[in-house]
């Protein structure tokens, strides 16, 4: 296991010297921001950003994300053309080290939350999900913290009405079409590939979703069995699904598994949760369990810190505050620890 530490660049408020005060961490995970989603990411820029990384001492193995564009997920006559590029881009990140990119498939939106700061009883906030507001907003004039200027209204309606005539279905088979045209780069660059769970688990707006739990994950397996398709196990974005066994779920695909977001929900209704401190007692998520069914299944790659509260007064970018997410990679460490020693070996 190596844990990392999620890294926004340049422009994050957190600098890389405070990360790497925290116990065992090894690197940060992070991206080239400022190229638009579907051009080829240029490797002096890549190269730039792990010159400062290691400058900390800091790996940087790990890129979340690199973008799919909407037209792939759609599956447009672009796509093969922006399929050319992603596989270009993986080679560059190859050249310069990294060894895993998390990415997803969501479409339109990569995560929902109804509110960022949702204050606690000791004074903490974090974000939070409410079913039912979410279900009374209009799709056509949508404002949700987090994304609400991404698009355009314009951006938005037309893309919600293409999506409109995309099933379930379709969208597997663009994602399987877009995996096994870049499978060939990954062979060649030595990149794992990580799709990160929808977030959270459900339909909503007419949007598919297609990344959602164990079954989904044997059905992408068998669609692209090639071993550089697999990952990233986040306990925040499955665990909203209740129907989800966390620990049968990380140990029966731990070694498919190449990076693992770790973070603790509080549910406050069927689908409704806030989010809480990474320790098994703040929420309705067993982390031990989780970290333990991990190693008991062979697990070998990334590890970070999911969403964090903002505590001790910090007014930090919401669910990537330092404090607590810095508090969680200890715990986590610990955890970690305890289980590589009780089974007998190291991660």
């Amino acid at each position: 296991m190596k844990m990392t530490f999620r890294w926004y660049g340049e422009k994050d408020g957190i600098p890389l010297r405070y990360i790497g005060q925290i116990p065992n961490m090894s690197g940060v995970v992070t991206a080239v921001y400022d190229t638009p989603v579907g051009e080829v990411w240029e490797l002096e820029k890549i190269k730039r950003l792990k010159a400062l990384c290691d400058g900390a001492g800091l790996e940087m193995e790990v890129i979340e994300s690199v973008p799919v564009h909407e037209d792939i997920k759609l599956g447009k006559p672009a796509r093969d053309g922006l399929i050319r590029n992603y596989a270009q881009t993986l080679r560059n990140l190859g050249a310069a080290g990294v060894k895993c990119v998390c990415y997803n498939f969501m479409p339109v939106f990569d995560w929902l939350r109804t509110d960022l700061k949702t204050p606690a009883a000791d004074g903490s906030n974090s974000l939070s999900y409410n079913h039912e507001r979410l279900l009374k907003l209009d799709p056509k004039n949508l404002r949700l913290p987090g994304w609400d200027e991404s698009y355009t209204a314009e951006e938005l309606n037309g893309l919600l009405s293409e999506y409109g005539e995309v099933s379930h279905e379709k969208l597997f088979e663009n994602l399987v079409y877009f995996l096994n045209g870049i499978m060939p780069a990954c062979d060649e660059a030595g990149i794992d590939m990580a799709i990160h769970p929808d977030d959270p688990p459900w339909d909503m707006f007419g949007l598919p979703r297609i990344i959602t739990g164990a079954e989904s994950y044997d059905r992408l397996i068998r669609a692209v069995p090639n071993r550089h398709n697999g990952f990233t196990f986040c306990t925040g974005s499955l665990g909203a699904g209740r129907e989800n066994d966390l620990p049968a779920i990380a140990k029966k695909y731990a070694r498919r598994i190449y990076f693992a977001h770790i973070r603790q929900l509080k549910f406050c209704g069927e689908k409704d949760f806030t989010e809480a401190g990474h320790y098994t007692g703040a929420g309705d998520l067993d982390i031990y369990g989780i970290v333990k069914a991990l190693v008991e299944g062979g697990f070998r790659g990334y590890v970070r810190p999911d969403h964090g509260r903002n505590i001790w007064d910090e007014d930090g970018k919401p669910g990537y505050g330092l404090y607590d997410r810095a508090l969680g990679a200890c715990y986590l460490n610990g955890l970690f620890e305890a289980a590589e020693k009780g089974c007998g070996s190291k991660a």
